[in-house]
């Protein structure tokens, strides 16, 4: 049997699973202008996956893929703040 797929496939679970409350964590602290944390090391990862390869390939583009999914989703919670549902920081202003 081949195991690599179910592995993989737990990876990009596992990666999509620690990016959520990071992007959650971000936006509270340092607002929507911090997208571009993310994605410049998404971009690294994903220039990384194309010298390696196999299994480190893959999980470096599928890291890479989810810090940059990850920039869209800080924009997408600072919507949910603004629309009242995610805690909004009481030390900051929101603007739209």
């Amino acid at each position: 049997m081949n195991y690599i797929g179910p592995l993989l496939g737990l990876f990009a679970f596992i990666a999509i699973g620690i990016f959520h409350p990071i992007v959650i964590k971000m936006e509270y602290h340092l607002g929507k202008k911090s997208w571009w944390i993310l994605l410049f090391p998404g971009i690294i990862f994903i220039i990384l996956s194309m010298f390696f390869k196999d299994i480190l390939s893959v999980v470096f583009g599928v890291f890479g893929f989810a810090c940059i999914w990850s920039t869209i989703e800080i924009f997408k919670q600072h919507e949910r703040v603004i629309n009242g549902r995610a805690k909004k920081n009481p030390k900051r202003e929101y603007l739209k």
